[in-house]
């Protein structure tokens, strides 16, 4: 082996880590973050609006922020927010975690893949796995019940 590939096979390494466990996600994680909202507050309609829209938008971000929330529970289950038709409403999910930290969430006929790209005890932050470019990264915070 050459001294240039030791640090390439180390790097590697770090970077990919251990799979991680399905038990260590138990628990109760909140969206703190992510990347979608900067572009809203970048856009053009959310630059040149009104104090009023201004404030109606930045309420429902903050409300979006703060109301979700995914669970993962025993099992292979994960119980979350999500919005449908402006509506908040509580879902249960089937969930697998892959050995290359790909969490796949089986929600009824959809099924959303999200990367695990940084992970501890206090933090996730999942990388969606679309078509659609720019998905977004979520950044979520465990939750002390």
């Amino acid at each position: 082996m050459n001294l240039f590939s030791a640090p390439v096979l180390l790097l590697a390494f770090l970077l990919n880590g251990n799979p991680i466990q399905l038990q260590e996600l138990f628990g109760k994680w909140q969206l703190v973050y992510f990347d979608g909202i900067d572009r809203i507050r970048k856009s053009p309609q959310f630059k040149d609006a009104d104090s009023a829209t201004l404030a109606n938008m930045e309420y429902r971000i903050k409300y979006r922020l703060e109301s979700t929330v995914y669970q993962f529970v025993e099992g292979d289950s994960l119980k979350f927010t999500d919005f449908e038709n402006q509506q908040l409403v509580q879902k249960k999910a089937k969930i697998e975690l892959s050995e290359d930290n790909v969490l796949t969430i089986f929600d009824g006929k959809e099924v959303r893949q999200a990367k695990i790209v940084e992970f501890d005890s206090e933090k996730l932050v999942l990388q969606p796995i679309s078509e659609r470019q720019g998905a977004g990264k979520l950044v979520f915070e465990r939750k002390k019940d």
